[in-house]
C-alpha cells in the first residue's frame, strides 16, 4: 500500500512538473525562429498564403516564421516531415484535404498517422474550385455543359492534377451526379492544364479559384460553376454545383497544424494570435486576391470536429466514385 501511495505521490508530482514547465516555455514562447512546413511548392496558393501569414505574425512574435517548401506526393513528403517534426510549438503543418483528410482512403498506407500525428490549431480559409471552360466552348452555364456532352458523349476532356487529387476525384464526382462522360485528363501542374484549356486541347478545367482567378478575371476563361457550398466573392454572378446538384459541397481549404504533443498553451497562443490576424480587413482581402475566403481561425476544437468531418465526408466520396486505394 504504502509502495502504491508513494508511486501515485510521484506521478502527482512529476504531472505537476510538467504543467509548471509547459507554462514557463509557453511564456517564454517564441524564442527562436518557427517553421512552418506547406507542402506545395513556392508561387502556389498554399505558399503566398503562409507567407502573406507568416510576414505578419513576425510583427507579433518578433521572431522569423520560415515557409519551408516540402512538396510532391500528394502532400505525403510534406505531412511527413511535419508528423516527426519536434512537438516543441516551433514547428507547424499548413494542411490541405489531401493530407489529412483524403490520403487515407487513396493510399493503401502513409507513413503518418493523419489523426494521431497531428493536433489541430487553428483554420486559415477555404479555397473553392471552379469548373471553366473554353470561351469557344458554346456552354455557358453547367446545364448547358451537360446538354452539349450528351450530344458528344465521352469526346470533351476535362483537365485536372490527376484522379487522387481534389480536382481529379471532385471532376468523377461531377460525371456521376451529372451523367457526364467527360475524359478526366491529368496534368502534373496547374499552369499546364490551363494552357492546354487555353489551347482547345481540353475543353474544361477543374482546379482552384486563386490558380484560375486572373484567367476568369481577363475573360481567358469562362466559369460555370465553384463546388464550394456558397458562391464565391467576386464571382458572385457564378452558381455553386449544389444549385444544380444538392449536397455536391466539396471545397479545398488550408488549417495550421501542430505535431502532436505540442504543449496547448502555445496551441491557444497561435490560436488567438492567428484570429486577430485574420480579423484585419486588409489580410482578408489579400486572402480573398488569392482565391482564400476566410472567417476566422476558429478554435482548435472547433478544428478538430471539421476535420472529423471531412473524412468521413471524402471517405464517402472516393467510395461512391470507386476509387481504389493505392
Amino acid at each position: 500500500m504504502m509502495i502504491s501511495n508513494l508511486r501515485a505521490v510521484c506521478g502527482l508530482s512529476l504531472a505537476g512538473a510538467l504543467v509548471v514547465f509547459a507554462h514557463a516555455a509557453a511564456q517564454d514562447w517564441p524564442a527562436r525562429p518557427l517553421r512552418w512546413i506547406a507542402a506545395q511548392p513556392p508561387g502556389s496558393a498554399l505558399d503566398i498564403t503562409a507567407r502573406l501569414l507568416a510576414e505578419r505574425l513576425v510583427r507579433s512574435w518578433g521572431q522569423q516564421v520560415v515557409v519551408d517548401n516540402r512538396a510532391g506526393g500528394q502532400s505525403v513528403i510534406g505531412a511527413l516531415a511535419a508528423a516527426r517534426a519536434a512537438p516543441d510549438g516551433y514547428s507547424y503543418f499548413v494542411a490541405t484535404p489531401a493530407a489529412v483528410a483524403s490520403n487515407v482512403y487513396t493510399f493503401k498506407s502513409l507513413p503518418y498517422d493523419p489523426v494521431r500525428d497531428f493536433m489541430p490549431v487553428a483554420m486559415i480559409g477555404e479555397s473553392p474550385f471552379v469548373v471553366a471552360a473554353q470561351p469557344k466552348l458554346p456552354a455557358t452555364t453547367i446545364g448547358e455543359l451537360i446538354a452539349l456532352e450528351r450530344t458528344q458523349p465521352g469526346k470533351l476532356a476535362m483537365a485536372n492534377q490527376g484522379a487522387r487529387t481534389f480536382g481529379g476525384m471532385v471532376g468523377a464526382m461531377l460525371n456521376q451526379a451529372s451523367g457526364m462522360r467527360l475524359l478526366q485528363v491529368p496534368y502534373n501542374s496547374p499552369g499546364l492544364a490551363i494552357q492546354d484549356t487555353l489551347g482547345g486541347r481540353a475543353q474544361v478545367v477543374l482546379l482552384s479559384s486563386g490558380a484560375l482567378g486572373p484567367f476568369l478575371k481577363r475573360g481567358d476563361l469562362r466559369a460555370l460553376a465553384v463546388t464550394s457550398a456558397r458562391r464565391v466573392p467576386g464571382l458572385e454572378h457564378v452558381p455553386t454545383l449544389s444549385e444544380s446538384f444538392p449536397g455536391f459541397e466539396y471545397s479545398g481549404w488550408f488549417a495550421l497544424l501542430a505535431p502532436s504533443g505540442t504543449p496547448r498553451a502555445i496551441v491557444q497562443r497561435v490560436n488567438r494570435d492567428l484570429q486577430r490576424l485574420l480579423a484585419d480587413a486588409d489580410v482578408v482581402q489579400r486572402l480573398g486576391d488569392l482565391g482564400v475566403m476566410t472567417e476566422g481561425a476558429g478554435t482548435p476544437e472547433m478544428l478538430g470536429k471539421f476535420l472529423a468531418a471531412e473524412r468521413v465526408r471524402w471517405a464517402k466520396l472516393v467510395r461512391e466514385i470507386g476509387l481504389e486505394p493505392e
